[in-house]
């Protein structure tokens, strides 16, 4: 059972038509013609607003890969630890909070920065973990981070069922800005990502810990997972790591993808478990961005309404790569599922490949 989210929201909070002027009047000089041609995706992008680590003076000057990675270690920590107190200590879905020592197992999620130890260690030492907890750093997930880490949590707690995994996904994608790259895929990139970091809390069914989780409002059960990976697909989206840092690779094919790789993964999935679209109650989908979620409504025929806090989490807070689909989790967690009925979380994510979780929502 996942019992509580916690979000950690950075403090630069942006309207896209701030970060439209920004960027128009950034690379103006350099790429007059393009940039008027590429502005229009941020209209497009159905993105009001997004929230950053770092503000507008700080991405006007040139930073090298050492300075930037130092930023994401400071505000990797920061947010991080927002988002797992906010967690561990939700009373808007926990009836008492959950000490840091009841967790057994970490898996931290990111990959806009570089940490080795990985940043698990640095939150530990920050709270009153154990000394004794299994660790999994998962690092190169891009926006299926968070499905992955929730997959291999499940897995993990189906084989511990008396323990409890803590899921961080942070990501601090403002940290990648590249001033002086003027490929397409940069400016698209400007006009989706955003930062922040979540954390949810795993209960396995026999861990006492079970009781601290509020039965007003049904909880998610991950019954089901699956994953595949597009061989020779490495171009669709990822990073190029350069002296200046990381260079965004997005792909302009990736709307067609959900159209026939994840359109493949998603009907094979629901058919395996003998469901069909008007089986499932709701879709937590990581919203890639507006162009891609409507692919993936379009694929199932589904309404706007079974993905509609996947286009609230966009809106307010853009992309936010791993901890995306934790956001809107949040959100239906929130609102509460009826007794039983299920929903599909999904994402993609670099190598090209597809995460999908089947939920059952229940009181207990």
């Amino acid at each position: 059972m996942i019992g509580s989210i916690g979000l950690g929201i950075p403090s630069h909070d942006m309207s896209q038509q701030f970060i439209k002027s920004f960027v128009g009047d950034l690379f103006h000089n350099s790429a007059s013609k393009l940039i008027q041609r590429l502005l229009p995706v941020f209209d497009n992008a159905q993105i009001n607003r997004r929230q950053f680590a770092v503000d507008q003076e700080w991405l006007k000057n040139d930073h090298s890969f050492e300075e930037k990675n130092d930023w994401y270690h400071h505000f990797a920590q920061l947010y991080s630890l927002q988002a797992v107190d906010a967690c561990l200590n939700n009373d808007r879905l926990l009836s008492e909070p959950i000490p840091y020592e009841a967790i057994d197992m970490i898996i931290f999620v990111s990959s806009t920065g570089i940490a080795t130890p990985s940043i698990d260690t640095y939150i530990m030492n920050e709270r009153p973990f154990r000394e004794d907890m299994v660790r999994m750093p998962l690092w190169g997930l891009g926006c299926a981070g968070g499905s992955i880490g929730l997959s291999h949590a499940s897995h993990w707690i189906r084989a511990h069922p008396d323990k409890t995994v803590l899921l961080v996904c942070c990501e601090l994608c403002s940290l990648t800005f590249q001033k002086d790259d003027l490929r397409k895929s940069n400016i698209v990139g400007s006009a989706l990502f955003g930062d922040g970091a979540a954390a949810a809390v795993m209960i396995g069914n026999q861990s006492k810990w079970r009781a601290a989780v509020k039965n007003d409002k049904t909880k998610p059960q991950i019954v089901r997972t699956g994953s595949v990976t597009k061989k020779n697909s490495n171009s669709v989206m990822g990073w190029n790591v350069t002296d200046r840092g990381m260079e965004v690779i997005f792909s302009r094919s990736i709307p067609a993808q959900v159209r026939t790789f994840w359109k493949h993964h998603i009907n094979r999935f629901l058919a395996e478990q003998k469901l069909s679209e008007q089986s499932i109650h709701s879709f937590v989908a990581h919203p890639g961005g507006q162009k891609v979620l409507e692919s993936m409504e379009n694929v199932l025929m589904a309404s706007w309404e079974k993905f509609k806090y996947s286009h609230y989490v966009l809106r307010d807070h853009g992309n936010m790569s791993s901890a995306t689909v934790l956001y809107v989790l949040y959100e239906w967690m929130k609102e509460g599922v009826p007794e039983n009925m299920l929903s599909v979380v999904s994402a993609l994510g670099p190598g090209f490949s597809s995460e999908l979780l089947l939920l059952e929502w229940n009181e207990q």
